[in-house]
C-alpha cells in the first residue's frame, strides 16, 4: 500500500516502494503517481527519464494533486522532458498555488518577478511570496526582502492586503 512505499522510500528502498506505489498509480492514486513522476525525475530505483517523470505527473497533476502540479510546472520551466514553456510551468504552477502549495506559491511569486509566463506584476509577486513566506518557504522568505526594495509602500500594503483575503482552492479529484 501507500504507507509501505513511503516507508520504503524513506529508507531508500526504492525497488520496494516502486513494487508498493506502481500498481496504486496504475489505479489512478494521485499520491503514488506523483511519487513514480519523483523517482523518474532523479532516478531513484530506476533509470533517470524525464519523459516518464512527465507522464506520472501530468497523471497525478490532471487529477488535481497539487504536488505534482507544481512539479509538472518546475519541468516545463526548466525545460525537462519537455520544450522549456513559461506559461505552461506558469499555468501549472498557479493551479498548485491556489491549492496553498508553498513551493508552487513561490514559483509564482518568482515568475510574477521577473515576468516569466505572465506579465510582469510586483504587487503579485509579493502577495505570492509572502503566503510562501507564511509556510516557511525560506526562498520566499528571502523574497520579500528582494521585492520590497522595488516596490513603495502602498504596492507592499496591497499586496498584504490580497494575501489577507487570499483563501485556497480545492481541487482533488474524489475517484
Amino acid at each position: 500500500g501507500y504507507e509501505e512505499g513511503e516507508e520504503a522510500y524513506l529508507q531508500e528502498d526504492f525497488a520496494t516502494a516502486l513494487t508498493e506505489w506502481r500498481p496504486l498509480a496504475e489505479e489512478g492514486n494521485a499520491e503514488a503517481q506523483n511519487m513514480l513522476g519523483y523517482m523518474y525525475r532523479y532516478g531513484q530505483g530506476v533509470p533517470q527519464d524525464f519523459e516518464q517523470a512527465r507522464q506520472w505527473y501530468r497523471r497525478a497533476a490532471d487529477l488535481g494533486n497539487a504536488r505534482a502540479q507544481n512539479n509538472l510546472g518546475a519541468m516545463y520551466r526548466q525545460g525537462l522532458g519537455v520544450p522549456q514553456d513559461y506559461q505552461e510551468a506558469f499555468r501549472w504552477f498557479l493551479r498548485a498555488a491556489e491549492q496553498g502549495n508553498g513551493g508552487a506559491q513561490n514559483h509564482v511569486g518568482l515568475m510574477y518577478y521577473k515576468g516569466e509566463g505572465v506579465q510582469q506584476d510586483l504587487v503579485q509577486a509579493y502577495m505570492w511570496a509572502f503566503l510562501a513566506a507564511g509556510q516557511g518557504v525560506d526562498p520566499a522568505i528571502q523574497a520579500l526582502e528582494f521585492l520590497a526594495k522595488d516596490m513603495t509602500p502602498d504596492q507592499i500594503d496591497q499586496a498584504k492586503d490580497l494575501a489577507g483575503k487570499w483563501k485556497p482552492r480545492g481541487e482533488e479529484v474524489a475517484l
